[in-house]
């Protein structure tokens, strides 16, 4: 008899976007055989989160995150923030994001992405939710803003101040991810971590605590080995979790029972 495939789950994967279009069913199928029992789609601009609130309708597997990516924040107005407050209260949206500051591409000015930003997280302090952030060449403006921002959910009482959210696809420095720690949040890790050059990245995810390590695809980007330059899909985070077992020295179902156990805590699925 063969032997049962560990439950995964995908925190961060963009279902919405046009390179799945011609076969989004087969893959979401495609990710339940291989054992993806929970996918967290997370938006990146009002429409976006509205197909991401759409797909979990559909999909008993997958939920949502809504929110205004830095490289959408040009496109903020009043009436984005309304809506994004209304689709917050959707059941099936568990989260925020994916927000934060992205410098490299530069699409939008530093000033504003730090207005969408810190609006978004005000929003979240203010639904309890927790957050999904993008960093891209911005580590310290982030964790500067976000620690300020925890710092005031614990100053509330908030139920959100143990479960904040999450540095998606981290990329900082062993102290960023260890001040990150200190402060309640998650560190999520992605396909690089199977990257032959990745050594910082590797050393940071064997560190991280075992309380607070997720993974995560970021489909249809970064594929990891042995798929590195195809499309990547929800069922590819198998190999990532299989480099992270290796990596911290246990076996894949106890990284698979770790890190599902951590995306329940952060982010609350509901059946």
């Amino acid at each position: 008899m063969a032997a049962e495939r560990p439950t995964l789950t995908d925190t961060h994967c963009h279902l919405f976007l046009d390179q799945f279009s011609a076969d989004r069913p087969e893959v979401i199928v495609r990710a339940i055989t291989a054992g993806v029992s929970r996918i967290l789609v997370p938006g990146i601009d009002v429409e976006s989160s509205r197909a991401a609130i759409q797909l979990a309708e559909d999909y008993d597997e997958i939920y949502a995150a809504v929110g205004i990516h830095p490289n959408s924040a040009h496109l903020w107005n009043e009436e984005a923030g309304a809506i994004l407050r209304e689709l917050a209260t959707h059941p099936k949206a568990i989260a925020i994001g994916e927000i934060g500051l992205d410098y490299y591409w530069d699409k939008t000015s530093h000033n504003v992405q730090e207005q969408v930003f810190q609006f978004q997280l005000e929003l979240a302090s203010e639904v309890n939710l927790p957050v999904v952030v993008h960093n891209r060449e911005a580590t310290q403006d982030i964790l500067r803003k976000l620690f300020a921002w925890q710092e005031e959910l614990e100053r509330m009482n908030s139920p959100i101040a143990e479960r904040p959210g999450v540095l998606h696809s981290f990329s900082g420095e062993l102290a960023d991810m260890e001040a990150a720690l200190a402060a309640n949040f998650y560190i999520g890790i992605t396909g690089p971590v199977t990257f032959k050059k990745a050594q910082g990245l590797r050393e940071v995810a064997r560190r991280v605590a075992p309380t607070r390590l997720l993974i995560e695809t970021d489909a249809p980007y970064l594929a990891p080995e042995p798929v590195r330059g195809q499309r990547n899909e929800p069922q590819f985070v198998e190999h990532i979790a299989r480099r992270l077992s290796e990596l911290r020295g246990i076996s894949l179902e106890r990284l698979c029972l770790e890190t599902s156990t951590n995306a329940d805590a952060l982010l609350g699925w509901q059946n």
